[in-house]
């Protein structure tokens, strides 16, 4: 109070953004963290994780938020109807001037007292088989008439009745009124649903209602309400609430919509894409049945071809024969040829490779008379070699220089005297003439 009358003296006029700023502080301020307990409403969780739901008592609510850091950290899904604690930041959103609940974490408390009695009712029927696959009814692909069990002023009724005249503008429908809500409405629900399965005027009903609260949907959860939904003959597709909001009945009709548009398109073809798949159909027929034709046009072609008389029949084989006649013929005169030239360029390669007698007869006469002819050169000239050289040993012979009056000395050891100093006097030595040989002294010897 304080920040406020100071605010005041300084600007006489807030902003709604101050004041909202203002009085979110002072609740955050007065406020701790602290402990709520209720029932969980509307819970909402979007895609970016942020949890936004009502918690409630017999006597009031208060909205609440569990931001994406918080909440991912619980190993439970909260659901609407339980009882739980929070424990949470009291703070004003200045956005839009809510008052709220910022959750830190929450814990169970104990289921609602709505949630429970779901709970209960959903065990005791799932155990007497009424949501069994096998009791469940198919739809019709085409029904005749459709019949739509929801209160006349719903506004699901307006979306269905809207996409079946979108899909299927032919489509004949029958709405049995109904009050979807408040007291009483579980009763009324099942006396239209065997009022309808009774008059079996239609292939199909849709049970409809537009989404809320697990209050606003509990005529849904009640054991009467699923008993006559079990009961009915005609097949029952339910589309109630939202996608996330699931009622006894779902469980027990035969097929369970996501929401009341969706339901409408599960009860009857879209009437477009029977046109589209019809003239796809047809196109496809149109071109079978022309490729049936055409191949009908061959096979008739074929046959005719080979429809054919006796006689030319018999032409036409005489004809192929002597065509293959000739092709003998011409084939066999080709290998003839062919052979005919391989004998020719066989004996011209013989006659280029045979030898000529004669002509080598009279070669290796003349080469034996040269070879005759060269070695008696080559013994001349080897005779006139061994007279030359005979005549120089004869000239160099030692013997022929003594023959002409010269001797050769030698010395005691058999050394040939050429020179005086090699010998002294008195020393003998031997002289070899031309004919034998004498010893003498040495009695003086000279320069």
């Amino acid at each position: 109070m304080n920040l406020i009358m100071e605010m005041e003296i300084a600007r006489a006029v807030l902003s709604v953004g101050e004041l909202n700023r203002t009085a979110k502080a002072l609740l955050e301020q007065a406020f701790p963290l602290l402990w709520v307990a209720g029932e969980i409403s509307n819970i909402k969780c979007y895609g970016s994780g942020h949890w936004y739901f009502s918690l409630k008592d017999e006597d009031a609510q208060v909205r609440c938020v569990m931001f994406r850091d918080k909440n991912q950290y619980l190993d439970w899904q909260p659901r609407d109807g339980m009882r739980v604690e929070v424990r949470a930041l009291v703070t004003l959103y200045h956005a839009r001037g809510d008052f709220q609940l910022s959750v830190e974490t929450i814990r169970r408390a104990g289921s609602g007292t709505l949630f429970e009695a779901f709970e209960q009712l959903k065990v005791r029927l799932g155990k007497e088989g009424l949501f069994a696959p096998e009791r469940k009814k198919p739809l019709p692909y085409f029904p005749k008439q459709i019949g739509i069990i929801t209160s006349p002023a719903a506004a699901a009724l307006h979306d269905v009745l809207s996409t079946l005249q979108r899909r299927m503008p032919s489509m004949p429908v029958i709405v049995y009124p109904t009050p979807v809500q408040g007291a009483g409405a579980s009763t009324r629900i099942a006396a239209a649903v065997q009022k309808a399965g009774d008059r079996a005027e239609c292939d199909v009903l849709i049970l409809c209602r537009g989404g809320g609260a697990i209050e606003d949907l509990w005529a849904f959860n009640e054991e009467i309400v699923a008993r006559a939904i079990a009961a009915c003959p005609i097949p029952i597709i339910s589309g109630i609430g939202h996608e996330t909001d699931f009622t006894i009945a779902d469980f027990v009709a035969d097929v369970r919509a996501p929401t009341p548009t969706g339901a409408s398109q599960l009860v009857c073809p879209d009437r477009e894409e029977l046109i589209r798949l019809g003239e796809i159909l047809l196109g496809r027929m149109r071109r079978g049945m022309q490729r049936c034709i055409e191949s009908r046009m061959q096979h008739a072609d074929m046959l005719e071809c080979r429809l054919l008389h006796p006689g030319k029949r018999i032409n036409d084989r005489l004809a192929y024969l002597e065509r293959l006649r000739k092709r003998l013929a011409d084939s066999w005169v080709r290998h003839s040829e062919s052979k005919n030239w391989r004998l020719r360029e066989i004996d011209q390669r013989l006659t280029i490779a045979s030898p000529d007698i004669s002509r080598l007869a009279e070669r290796q006469r003349e080469l034996g008379w040269r070879l005759r002819r060269a070695v008696a050169v080559h013994l001349e000239t080897l005779a006139m070699n061994v007279g030359r050289r005979q005549a120089d040993l004869t000239h160099l012979n030692p013997k022929s220089v003594l023959e002409r009056g010269y001797s050769i000395a030698f010395a005691a050891d058999g050394e040939v005297l050429r020179n005086s100093d090699q010998i002294d006097v008195g020393d003998t030595i031997r002289v070899t003439f031309a004919k034998g040989w004498s010893k003498a002294s040495v009695t003086g010897r000279g320069e």
